[in-house]
């Protein structure tokens, strides 16, 4: 049936704060439904407290509110918005699914005459309840676990006796595997059976049998209205069972399975999503298959848009969440066009003639003491996605992604050598299992100890061992005799120059001139269009390859590279890719043609209809090189992706690329403490006392010049990854020592730590020649919480105009003195009225997206105009809206690290945000978290 013409407006509800188990997939899926109704011509009004995502910007929604995602702010936007139709809730992940269904036992959908769509409360209750869906598909005749639900503590008892050991237990109704656990002995039951009835929020778990080490299968399927249905691509799961989806690597399409397996789990996917309702939409389908191919059992379904729906759309290009939301307006999958290609019809499977990898990201450095086996509970805070023609390729370019310096899978002098450690890696997996997999081959562990232990398919091992073989072949060569064929296959292989340089002991330019000047090896550039090459794709999404066709054709227009922040993690998360889409569309708005090149499939930066160009790449130099090679732009924008960009400044420098805004000089001088400091007492703008070390000796002696508390930090980190404040020489010892095994040659500053002074920050835009304050923030916790970990109140809450002055002025001045073009922030200490600098970032902050939503105001639009010398401050009308307060809150994920100290110091932990607005410093949300301002300081 076409669309519902009666549906004029529709609520749609976000997912809130990204958490572990729950990040900026949402945000991707969120916008992308919001803008395909509207093209409906629907009035959208959304509902989210997440300050950093393009979500909750004007650009996306008619209304947007940025409130709690309670009741209560439900029953507040249905009273403004009398006319509001349908609510469309499977956009915001559980956070969204679990607060719809609240306010429809509550009755307030059928108060105000809204009506629920994109969803089936059936359905979910279905897929959601254990004990629900286990019954559904022994009726159905697909095959499922031996176990049964329990909602005490006895029942739990009695159901373990029955099956015996080792099982799993899995809570109803959480995110990402929360409450969840493998047990393997008696002992230990009580202890994790007690903790998953606590994490469901409906207090029952499901108790079953073990299928530990068994193949693992997802398949992700659109169904309409009239029960159409198709499935849009197959991902098999590199780790066994054992291991949550989010936890584990990933491949698309599936590698290992027979047709006939195949077959039959794709007709189990249409029969479970037959059986559960009458749902419209997009739908992740679990299985496990036992090793040997011959058993099959249903895992679970969640018919709304998923992590793996965020991940699947871009491994095919084909947009579930766009079409999701057309299905949920009346649609059926054959009135609507596929957005790839302009003229097929969306009722048709995707094809892809390539490789996807999906690499997890984790941040266990941050949770000290953190449990860092992976299994049934999610623990990784991002992801990567690398695209090849073959798996080895994609393989590589994920692992070159990560930004955890590695240059690749191996081949980079970074090999585990230790047996033992090596061997109880693969059989305990955590972060890094991946590559002690390699290292396990290079140091001539056998292909059945191997397996044996990590349970993962045959025919993956045996990619990794071939790499293997063709690094002992490379190695046999020098750098002037090595043949075209075997530089060829490296290259096709995804090896970078810096791996093969490592092989053959040489420079990497010196094997990016062999390969590319003299041998003539060079990337081409394939389309992601749905269909293998069928028909022609109408949006530029590429990925980069080796061999004859180059299907990205140059154009003669003036042209911006953006460059993304790749993975999320901890310290750098989605706020920068909302500066990242807001730089594409200003650059649009200036007349450039726009590249994106980023690796993170989460984001909205990586949608197909984004930029005029998008190339799903590792952000990794010689990744980038070669697209600037290609595509000749007028300069490069790094200051909008964080610290990934940043580092490739120098790079591009190096190289004669020209950077878009602040020079790279200024961006290393903020960096490089020495020469700032230099400029700060140039400009009489005072700051802590302070030196540079590098080493324990220089450290120990600088000690007794600048005195006890010291604030310890090494130079070019993001996050304050490796910040500690000490106050003694033992402990100044001991931390330096750490700072120097984990950032080898690194200079350490030693900062004397203003100890019970306030901290503040102040966002502007320059031009070189004129400063405006875009937002100045007190934090409420003292200076020693990462600024990224404190709730930040805008505007100032009590800082006196002495002390708003001195900001003002001193930002102006270091903003000027950088010969800033474009974003910076600084970072202040306030101690008996007079204000210290800490530090200066000339770039795109954590906070500018939370400045633009409490002010209401466009300004990585207007300073992106300004990096492009399109515009100088002056000529903006800046006109915030100010009104009250609005307090940044930060949002941690220690659920996940039940037995992590919840400390705060001046390292970063918190995953998210989210915002509050207050109408006076009375409220009882500000009284409250002030009073609490030191209950979590640490060191």
């Amino acid at each position: 049936m076409p669309k519902d013409t009666r549906i004029k407006h529709v609520l749609l509800i976000g997912s809130g704060p990204i958490v572990i188990g729950q990040a900026c997939e949402f945000d991707y899926s969120g916008s992308q439904a919001a803008r395909a109704l509207r093209e409906e011509g629907i009035t959208v009004t959304l509902i989210n407290s997440n300050p950093a995502t393009i979500m909750t910007d004007p650009v996306t929604a008619d209304n947007v509110y940025l409130l709690p995602l309670e009741k209560k702010s439900i029953i507040k936007i249905l009273q403004d918005h009398p006319d509001i139709d349908c609510v469309l809730p499977t956009m915001g992940g559980q956070t969204a699914l679990n607060l719809a269904i609240d306010c429809e036992n509550a009755g307030i959908w059928k108060k105000f005459g809204t009506k629920m769509i994109g969803v089936d409360i059936d359905a979910i209750d279905t897929a959601e309840n254990r004990e629900k869906f286990k019954a559904l598909m022994e009726k159905i005749g697909v095959g499922v676990c031996k176990g049964a639900t329990a909602t005490s503590f006895l029942q739990g008892k009695e159901i373990a006796q029955e099956i015996g050991f080792p099982l799993i237990i899995r809570a109803s109704y959480t995110l990402g595997g929360a409450g969840g656990a493998f047990v393997e002995k008696e002992e230990d039951f009580e202890k994790y059976l007690s903790a998953g009835l606590q994490a469901s929020p409906v207090h029952e778990v499901l108790i079953e049998q073990s299928i530990l080490g068994w193949k693992e299968y997802e398949l992700e399927v659109m169904r309409d209205n009239i029960g159409n249905m198709i499935v849009i691509c197959s991902i098999e799961n590199f780790d066994p069972m054992g291991v949550h989806t989010g936890d584990s690597i990933t491949v698309a399409p599936a590698m290992t399975l027979p047709d006939t397996v195949y077959q039959k789990l794709r007709n189990y996917a249409i029969t479970m999503m037959n059986s559960i309702g009458n749902f419209a939409g997009g739908c992740n389908v679990q299985f496990a298959v036992s090793p040997d191919n011959k058993e099959i059992i249903g895992i679970e379904i969640n018919p709304r848009v998923s992590r793996s729906s965020a991940l699947a759309s871009k491994a095919t290009g084909y947009p579930i969440a766009k079409v999701a939301a057309k299905l949920a307006i009346g649609y059926n999958l054959d009135e609507l066009k596929n957005s790839i290609t302009g003229f097929t019809s969306a009722y048709f499977e995707p094809t892809i003639d390539y490789v996807i990898v999906k690499i997890p990201r984790w941040n266990f450095d941050k949770f000290k003491g953190s449990d860092r086996r992976l299994g049934l509970s999610m623990k990784a805070v991002g992801e990567v996605m690398g695209i090849g023609r073959n798996f080895q390729e994609a393989l590589q370019k994920a692992c070159q992604s990560l930004e955890i310096k590695r240059n690749g899978l191996g081949a980079d002098g970074k090999e585990l050598r230790n047996q033992d450690e090596i061997l109880y890696s693969l059989a305990n997996p955590s972060w890094n299992r991946l590559f002690h997999v390699y290292d396990a081959f290079k140091l001539g562990i056998s292909f059945r100890t191997i397996q044996d232990l990590t349970k993962i398919d045959k025919w993956f091992l045996k990619q990794i061992e071939e790499l293997i073989q063709l690094e002992h072949v490379i190695e046999k060569y020098k750098i002037d005799t090595i043949p075209y064929e075997v530089m060829d296959e490296a290259k096709k292989k995804g090896y970078a120059d810096r791996q093969i340089a490592h092989l053959l002991d040489c420079l990497e330019s010196e094997v990016f001139n062999k390969r590319y000047h003299e041998m003539g090896i060079k990337r081409v550039y394939k389309l992601v269009d749905t269909c293998a090459a069928e028909f022609e794709a109408q949006t530029p999404y590429y990925y980069s390859s080796f061999g004859e066709e180059n299907e990205s054709v140059r154009t003669d227009k003036k042209k911006i590279v953006v460059l993304g922040s790749g993975p999320n993690r901890v310290g750098q998360g989605i706020e920068f890719d909302y500066s990242c889409v807001h730089g594409v569309l200003a650059a649009k708005e200036c007349g450039y043609e726009t590249i994106m090149i980023n690796c993170n499939p989460e984001t909205v930066s990586t949608d197909f209809d984004i930029s005029d160009k998008l190339y799903f790449e590792p952000v990794f130099w010689e990744h980038i090189y070669e697209i600037i090679l290609h595509e000749k732009p007028e300069g490069v924008i790094v200051q909008l992706g964080g610290q990934t960009a940043l580092k490739l400044a120098e790079k591009m420098e190096k190289y004669g690329i020209k950077i878009i805004g602040t020079s790279f000089e200024a961006l290393d001088l903020a960096e490089d403490r020495g020469r700032f400091s230099t400029l700060l007492k140039e400009n009489n703008v005072p700051y802590p006392e302070f030196g540079t070390v590098h080493n324990t000796d220089e450290a120990l002696e600088l000690c007794k010049t600048i005195g006890f508390p010291l604030l310890v930090r090494p130079s070019y980190v993001l996050g304050g990854q490796g910040m500690k404040i000490v106050i003694n020489e033992k402990e100044l010892e001991q931390h330096v020592v750490n700072v120097l095994r984990d950032i080898p040659n690194n200079e350490i500053l030693l900062d004397h730590f203003l100890e019970g002074a306030i901290e503040a920050e102040a966002d502007a835009i320059c031009d070189g020649e004129n400063v405006y304050i875009i937002g100045i923030m007190q934090h409420i916790e003292p200076a020693g919480i990462h600024s990224g970990d404190s709730y930040a109140v805008l505007p100032p809450y009590n800082l006196g105009d002495l002390v708003i002055r001195q900001i003002e002025t001193y930002t102006e001045k270091i903003a000027l003195a950088l010969r800033t073009v474009g974003l910076i922030n600084i970072q202040f200490a306030i101690k008996d009225d007079k204000v210290y600098i800490i530090e200066a970032n000339p770039r795109a902050s954590r906070t500018v997206p939370f400045i633009c939503k409490a002010y209401k105001e466009p300004y990585v639009n207007y300073a992106v105009k300004v990096m492009l010398g399109e515009n100088k401050v002056t000529d903006f009308d800046f006109k915030p809206t100010k009104k009250g307060y609005a307090i940044k809150e930060p949002v941690f994920s220690f659920h996940k690290f039940p037995n992590v100290n919840k400390e705060l110091g001046p390292e970063m932990k918190s995953t998210g945000e989210a915002i509050y607005f207050i109408d006076d410093l009375m409220d009882d949300f500000f009284l409250k978290i002030y009073s609490e301002r030191n209950l979590y300081l640490s060191r």
